[in-house]
């Protein structure tokens, strides 16, 4: 087996898997690129985001009534009664907006920052927001879920925590759906809310990264079988690892890969 099959098959299959997870599966991704595989910060970022149109397939397989109820809804909705009509279709548009602003913004800052890193440095940035996603989680993990709607409010705050999801160590589900139990809503609900607004998002950031500057390491035939391969195996790990986030506190996870980093880091820079 060539070394850049092995590469798109390890890469798919960590995809598929820490997806489901909140513990950042770009960050995650980004460290074993840059610590195992040696990629410089900015090419390992570029790498873990392409891979997520590969997870946006399963989720858009996985909730496949769920998205065609939202277009179905799709005619009914007016911009007066958005929210009161059809709250989840308004909710998934007008976040799926700011999250796009935001991590456009977030994505051209990081290019910069990220490109002036050596090696440690980039490993401990990667500790320092896993640690502050993990502490997000605990705090929402405290919240009493009573609402049951979506408001614009809570599509606005969304929008901008997934938009900064596109930071290495920042976990897209972790922090979106710890911003909606903060807001009020169950577990549930939040994580479905919040992997319905993944499908647009990450087909969005692995396009974004192919019209930059391209897959870095990868060959277009190899980049095909590392998106398929995080495709199948994250619809293959969807529905058991949702249930084992249920149960699992995995902002305790996030909180202990963060220091790990950041000590790793550090030792490299030594």
């Amino acid at each position: 087996m060539n070394e850049s099959l092995l590469l798109a098959l390890v890469v798919g299959v960590l995809q598929g898997f820490f997806e489901w997870l909140p513990i950042s599966s770009t960050g995650q991704i980004a460290l074993y690129l840059a610590v195992v595989e040696g990629l410089p910060g900015a090419a390992a970022t570029r790498f873990s985001l392409f891979l997520h149109a590969g997870t946006a397939l399963s989720a858009l397989a996985y909730y496949r009534d769920e998205v065609a109820e939202v277009l179905r809804t799709l005619p009914e909705w007016r911009p007066s009664t958005a929210f009161e009509r059809t709250p989840e279709t308004s909710f998934l548009a007008v976040a799926t907006l700011v999250s796009g602003v935001v991590g456009l913004a977030a994505y051209a800052t990081i290019e910069e920052v990220v490109s002036a890193l050596t090696g440690g440095a980039f490993v401990a940035l990667i500790g320092v927001l896993l640690v502050a996603t993990g502490v997000l989680q605990r705090v929402a993990s405290g919240a009493l879920g009573t609402r049951t709607t979506p408001t614009l409010v809570d599509a606005l705050l969304v929008g901008v925590m997934q938009g900064l999801a596109i930071l290495p160590g920042v976990s897209r589900s972790g922090s979106t759906a710890g911003a909606l139990l903060l807001r009020g809503h169950d577990g549930p609900a939040s994580f479905r809310l919040s992997f319905l607004l993944s499908i647009p998002a990450a087909a969005g950031a692995g396009l974004l990264v192919l019209l930059d500057e391209g897959v870095p390491e990868l060959d277009p035939t190899m980049a095909v079988v590392a998106l398929a391969t995080s495709a199948v195996v994250g619809y293959l790990t969807i529905d058991a690892l949702m249930r084992i986030v249920d149960r699992v506190a995995f902002w305790g996870v996030c909180v202990g890969l963060g220091v790990l980093a950041i000590v790793g880091g550090g030792l490299m820079l030594v």
